[in-house]
């Protein structure tokens, strides 16, 4: 896949507290592994990067400006690239996501990160609804299980789901042009 200038990569919530041990994200080092070629084929190109960082309450894992809220440093961002501050799952909601996105001719996005059942799809669903050209990575968003479902079934049911909606395309098939 071809993308063109008018396009950014986001990188959504991949924060320290998101890697907890009693939460395990679903193969955690493929996910900081795809995310990583994304952006080094995203940087080479100058693609802009788009971090989004969750915030929340105190004594959470995400908790503003601790330990936990910061971005991880294995997809740790550049100099140049832009982070945007959220509260809710929707990156749209609220943040200055949509004026920077239309001060930099941005229409079309590539989603990547955290989680894939709450945050990407909120993200996506939104993304849509405004007009975007939206691209969510297959195998660069990740979650952890709940109650009965693996975290692999909750990917794969949600790949379905973006799949009717979306672009849908593996890293190693995403150029940056």
């Amino acid at each position: 896949m071809l993308v063109s200038k008018d396009t950014a990569l986001m990188v959504i919530d991949v924060q320290n507290g998101m890697f907890l041990e009693e939460y395990p994200i679903h193969e955690e080092e493929r996910l900081l592994n795809r995310i990583n070629l994304l952006l080094a084929k995203a940087r080479e190109s100058q693609i802009p990067v788009i971090y989004v960082q969750h915030n929340e309450e105190q004594g959470t894992p995400l908790e503003t400006h601790s330990q936990g809220w910061e971005i991880h440093s294995a997809v740790a961002p550049a100099d140049q690239d832009l982070i945007i501050q959220k509260y809710v799952p929707d990156s749209f909601h609220e943040t200055n996501l949509q004026e920077e996105l239309t001060t930099r001719g941005i229409n079309k996005l590539v989603l990547s990160g955290l989680q894939t059942d709450c945050c990407i799809d909120a993200t996506s669903r939104r993304a849509v609804e405004l007009g975007y050209d939206v691209t969510v990575v297959k195998d660069a968003h990740s979650t952890c299980g709940q109650g009965s479902r693996t975290a692999a079934q909750i990917v794969d049911e949600y790949n379905q789901s973006f799949a009717e909606r979306v672009n849908l395309i593996e890293a190693s098939e995403i150029e940056f042009n």
